[in-house]
Parts: structure tokens; sequence; C-alpha cells
């Protein structure tokens, strides 16, 4: 299972790698500014080969150039990307926000202020996550979703 951080915030980047290093997770990571980036890699118009689908996500909302419910829009009616999984991470707590992300059928939202105990929590549930679902790759075959360490 591959991780895809859809982030622009470096800081907010980093607090996540480092979380995942001291939960000793070894899955593969790739990190887009924003939702064009993050498309252009499930679309694999990224020319990284290594990181083509499955994947989970954390989006964070608030980007330039393309925020993240323009995102989840697009991806849910992309017949090769509406399965893909997708947990909000972002710094809004504002119903609305958490309300549509819901509608676009996100698997969890998560607020970005509850500190760095909640976010080594949070991606230590996704990974039990990752090592337990079955997801479709993006050839259409299904495979046990395996820990990559």
């Amino acid at each position: 299972m591959k991780f895809l951080i859809v982030d622009d915030d470096a800081v907010d980047v980093m607090a996540i790698q480092r979380s995942m290093k001291k939960l000793r997770l070894s899955n593969p990571v790739m990190v887009a500014k924003n939702g064009i980036e993050a498309l252009e890699i499930l679309r694999g118009e990224a020319d990284r080969e290594e990181f083509m689908p499955p994947f989970i996500i954390t989006l964070d909302l608030n980007m330039p150039r393309m925020g993240g419910q323009e995102f989840l829009e697009i991806i849910r009616e992309d017949p090769a990307l509406r399965s893909v999984v997708v947990f909000v991470w972002s710094t809004s707590d504002a119903q609305s926000d958490v309300e549509a992300s819901y509608e676009r059928n996100v698997a969890g939202y998560m607020v970005k202020e509850q500190g760095e105990e909640a976010l080594r929590r949070a991606l230590s549930m996704l990974d039990e996550y990752a090592q337990i679902v079955v997801l479709p790759h993006h050839n259409n075959q299904y495979s046990q979703v395996m820990k990559c360490s």
C-alpha cells in the first residue's frame, strides 16, 4: 500500500512523515502540493511507475490551484479513480467541510489541530487499515493489501 499526501504545507507534510517514521511505517510515500499534482500521480502522468495505485490518500482541503473538495469531486466522477481511499486531514473543523467531504465518500475526516499524538494515532489506524483491506489496483485486478515493511 502506498500513501499519497496531498498538502501544500511543508510543515504538515513533515509532521506526517515524522510520525510515520516513529511508527516505523515503511510504506512508499508520495507528496503532491495540490489536487492537480495528485491527479497527475493517480493517472500515471507523473512518470513514476513505482507509485501506481493502490493508494491511501491524506488530503488537505485548502490548497492553491486545486483544493481538496474540487479534487474529491473530480476523482469521484472518474470511473478509474472513484474507489480511491481518501482521508481528509484539514485545519477546517467547519461542519460544511465535514459534510461536503463525506458526501464525496471520504473514509474519514481528521482535524490537524488535534495535535501530534492524534496524528500518530490516525496514522497507526491507517496502517492497520492498509494491512487488512483489499483494494482494486489500477488494472482492475484485486489483491490483498500488505504492509511494505
